[in-house]
C-alpha cells in the first residue's frame, strides 16, 4: 500500500507542476510584456499628445475616440479569470481601429500590440458587432418625411437638383475567397460581397445595405434589397409629389433617388438618358444627373481614403465583413465633418485605389410613367427655373 500511496502522491505533484505550468504559458512569453512594450501602452499613450499624428493613426481626434468609447465601451468589457487578465475596453477600441484604419495584417497588431493573433481578431469582430448594435440606429436612422424634406432641400441648394431623395450606388468589397463557396462571391475579377447606399448631399449615408454576393447584377442587388422593395411598396416615408422650385406648370411629380445606367427607370428613381448620339437637352439632363450621382462616389471615396481596410482583400469569414462594413459606414456618418470631407478625397485619389462598382444590369424596360417623370424634369433643366448658366458648355 506504502507504494502505491507514494505513486499516487508523485502523480497528483506532478500534475500540479503541470497544471502551473499551463498557468504560466497561458499568455504567451512575448505577451507578458505588453505593459512594457506593448503599443498600446506606449504608442498610444503618447499619440494623444500629438494631434495630427493620433488623427493620421487612427483617422479619428482623440475626443472622437473617447466619444466613441463612451457609446461602445460596455459591450467591449470582459470578466477577468484566474488565468489572465481581461483586456480593457479602450485597448479593444484602439486594435479594432488600427485594423480598420491601416488594414494592417492581425498578425502585425498582433505582434505590435503583444497580444495574441485571436485576442486581436475578437478585438475587431466584437467592435464592429457592437458599433453595429448601438449606433445604427442612431447614426443610420430611418428617414422621417420630414427628413427626407430636408435632404431634398440640401440637394437644390448645393447640387441644382430638386425632389432628390439621394444618390443611389453599389460598391464590391473584396474578400478572400470562402471555402466551398463556388462561384457565388465571384465577380469578373474577383470574389466580394456589394455594398449597396443611398447618400445625401453631404456624402451620409442614409440607407446601406451589405452582403449580397459579387456574382449578383446590379439590377438583382437593388430589386431584393429593403431599400427596393420598400420603395416599390412606398413604405419608406417619402413625402407626396410636389411641384418642382418655381414650376407649378408642369404639375406635381414625385420625389426621387439618382442612379446610374445600372439602375432601371423608375418614378421614383432616374437614370440617364441612354445611347450616344442624343439631341442637346437630353445630353443636359445627363449631365445634371451625373454631377448628383458624383455625391455617392464621393462619400464611396471618403469611406476608403479613411478606413483601408476596405481598399484591400479582406481576410475574415463573408458574415464578419458584412458587419465590417456596416460598422464602417456607420463609422463614416459618425465622423463626417464639411470640413474635412475633401481632405479624404484628396487623399483617396492621391492613393489611386479605388472601391470596385457594381457591374451593369444592361437595358431594361421601363413604363410609360417613369419615362415622363424623366422627361418633367428635362424640360425644367431646360426652363429659366431650372437651368444652371453652366450646362451647356458641360455637354
Amino acid at each position: 500500500m506504502a507504494p502505491l500511496c507514494k505513486r499516487r502522491r508523485t502523480l497528483a505533484l506532478a500534475l500540479l507542476l503541470a497544471l502551473r505550468m499551463r498557468r504560466r504559458l497561458w499568455v504567451h512569453p512575448l505577451n507578458q510584456q505588453r505593459r512594457q512594450q506593448g503599443d498600446f501602452y506606449h504608442l498610444v499613450a503618447e499619440l494623444r499628445l500629438d494631434t495630427q499624428r493620433h488623427y493620421q493613426y487612427f483617422r479619428m481626434s482623440a475626443k472622437k475616440m473617447d466619444e466613441l468609447l463612451s457609446f461602445v465601451g460596455p459591450e467591449l468589457r470582459r470578466q477577468s479569470t484566474n488565468y489572465r487578465a481581461a483586456i480593457e475596453p479602450k485597448q479593444r477600441l484602439a486594435v479594432g481601429l488600427r485594423y480598420l484604419a491601416s488594414g494592417e495584417s492581425m498578425i502585425s497588431l498582433a505582434s505590435s500590440y503583444r497580444l495574441g493573433c485571436s485576442t486581436v481578431r475578437d478585438c475587431v469582430h466584437m467592435l464592429c458587432e457592437a458599433i453595429e448594435k448601438v449606433m445604427m440606429e442612431q447614426f443610420i436612422p430611418m428617414p422621417t418625411e420630414e427628413v427626407w424634406k430636408e435632404v431634398a432641400q440640401r440637394f437644390w441648394e448645393k447640387w441644382n437638383f430638386p425632389n432628390c431623395l439621394g444618390a443611389l450606388n453599389g460598391k464590391h468589397m473584396a474578400i478572400q475567397a470562402p471555402p466551398k463557396s463556388g462561384s457565388q462571391y465571384l465577380d469578373c475579377k474577383t470574389f466580394s460581397v456589394v455594398l449597396l447606399a443611398l447618400v445625401d448631399a453631404d456624402y451620409r449615408f442614409r440607407f446601406i445595405q451589405v452582403g449580397d454576393f459579387g456574382s449578383t447584377s446590379d439590377g438583382g442587388v437593388y430589386s431584393g434589397s429593403d431599400l427596393g422593395i420598400a420603395m416599390a411598396n412606398g413604405n419608406l416615408n417619402v413625402p407626396p409629389d410636389t411641384t418642382l422650385p418655381g414650376a407649378p406648370h408642369l404639375g406635381e411629380i414625385p420625389f426621387v433617388m439618382v442612379g446610374d445606367a445600372a439602375f432601371p427607370l423608375k418614378t421614383y428613381l432616374m437614370r440617364p438618358y441612354p445611347g450616344k448620339n442624343l439631341p442637346q437637352t437630353k445630353r443636359i439632363f445627363n449631365y445634371r444627373l451625373s454631377r448628383v450621382r458624383m455625391v455617392v462616389e464621393n462619400a464611396f471615396g471618403i469611406l476608403s481614403a479613411r478606413w483601408r481596410i476596405l481598399l484591400r482583400r479582406i481576410n475574415l469569414q463573408p458574415q464578419r465583413v458584412d458587419t465590417l462594413v456596416v460598422a464602417a459606414c456607420i463609422l463614416h456618418n459618425f465622423l463626417l465633418s464639411p470640413n474635412e470631407s475633401q481632405r479624404w478625397l484628396e487623399e483617396n485619389e492621391a492613393s489611386g485605389q479605388h472601391l470596385e462598382q457594381v457591374r451593369s444590369m444592361g437595358g431594361n424596360r421601363a413604363s410609360k410613367a417613369a419615362q415622363n417623370v424623366r422627361d418633367i424634369f428635362n424640360s425644367y433643366f431646360m426652363s429659366a427655373e431650372g437651368s444652371v448658366p453652366w450646362q451647356s458648355r458641360m455637354v
